[in-house]
């Protein structure tokens, strides 16, 4: 039985109408937490006085980077009230299976063992906060880079259960993912049949390679930078050429950029391929076949005819997965997101069908 039929009642692909392929949901306090850590950490949290990572480094224009309207009555955080998080996004738009993102900040963290804690407790919230709430949300499993040996371990431990559909990583890192220490992670994910998504957000170093801008303006327009590098680095550290196997999904980076990125990497490699001899055709042919990336935040060029050039400029109709980004400010309505220029087969494949083959939802 494959893991969409388990989270969703047994439904078909081809029942399926709507997939969200980035839904957020928030611990809203360590409390959250404490059941799901030992007795050891209980302690710890307690003595130390820990509420939580550090928070954003750039703060947003509303708390939460949230839209005003999903603040739940319960006071919880938006994202923090499974209950009206599945009214306001499940429901209100009939969304038949939604992937979770949690966004927590364990990287961020010098202590090792406690990251390590506080990853194994977000999963285990998770479970049984979220996914046992409403059988349309589907997990991803949080994982701490800091260490990739123990977060191999929480991936075939959290893999388990089927209702986690991927592990996730955070962009901005504090080394490129192609860099050979990560490789545990990328084994254990493959070993499991489970893609990697990386997402938006993390700590690290800056997101450009000029530094730390001043603005949120900036870091969110300058993201894509990030994905752009951890892309180059796993393809050309040959990540691909070493798992096969290996799927990878760009959640909320955008993609307007890829089609220059793969030109000049491609064009870069015709004169430098006896650097990466492992790599046996072109980068761009290994992001195509590995990669596919969610829809927000879609570059929305003034002329809608151009945004399906771009899809075209890919080179593969079925590379966008559609995502909401649901509680966040840049939401987008599955109503208002595609325009009509890119046609309904097109719509139907971003809306379902390209997320059902790629993770594999039967």
């Amino acid at each position: 039985m494959t893991r969409a039929k388990t989270a969703a009642d047994d439904q078909t692909a081809t029942a399926l109408s709507l997939i969200d392929c980035d839904v957020h949901n928030y611990v809203n306090s360590i409390d959250d937490l404490m059941p799901f850590l030992s007795a050891r950490w209980q302690v710890y949290v307690r003595q130390s006085g820990f509420t939580g990572p550090p928070g954003p480094t750039y703060p947003k224009g509303f708390a939460q980077a949230a839209r005003r309207d999903a603040w739940p009555p319960s006071g919880l955080k938006p994202g923090g009230d499974p209950d009206f998080a599945r009214e306001q996004l499940l429901d209100a738009w009939d969304i038949d299976l939604a992937i979770l993102n949690p966004l927590y900040g364990m990287t961020s963290l010098h202590n090792l063992d406690f990251g390590n804690a506080l990853m194994r407790a977000v999963n285990e919230w998770t479970a049984a906060t979220w996914l046992d709430s409403d059988s349309r949300w589907l997990g991803s499993i949080v994982v701490n880079p800091n260490d990739p040996e123990k977060a191999a371990v929480e991936i075939e431990r959290a893999a388990r259960d089927e209702r986690f559909v991927q592990v996730l990583l955070l962009v901005r890192s504090s080394a490129p993912y192609g860099k050979r220490q990560f490789r545990p992670i990328f084994a254990a994910a493959c070993a499991a049949g489970l893609p990697v998504g990386i997402h938006f957000g993390g700590s690290g170093n800056p997101i450009t390679a000029c530094g730390w801008p001043s603005y949120y303006i900036e870091d969110h327009t300058a993201m894509s930078q990030a994905f752009e590098a951890q892309l180059v680095s796993i393809v050309c550290e040959g990540v691909f050429c070493e798992f096969p196997e290996l799927r990878l999904a760009l959640v909320e980076g955008g993609f307007a950029w890829l089609p220059g990125l793969m030109w000049r990497l491609d064009k870069n490699f015709r004169g430098l391929r006896s650097e990466v001899p492992w790599l046996k055709k072109l980068p761009s042919e290994y992001i195509l076949e590995h990669c596919r990336a969610t829809t927000q935040p879609m570059e929305e060029p003034e002329n809608p005819a151009h945004l399906r050039q771009i899809i075209e400029m890919i080179g593969r109709e079925d590379f966008l997965m559609f995502a909401t980004d649901y509680p966040h400010w840049d939401f987008d309505s599955p109503a208002r997101a595609l325009p009509p220029v890119l046609g309904d087969q097109m719509r139907r494949g971003m809306m379902v069908d390209n997320a059902v083959a790629f993770y594999d939802f039967a």
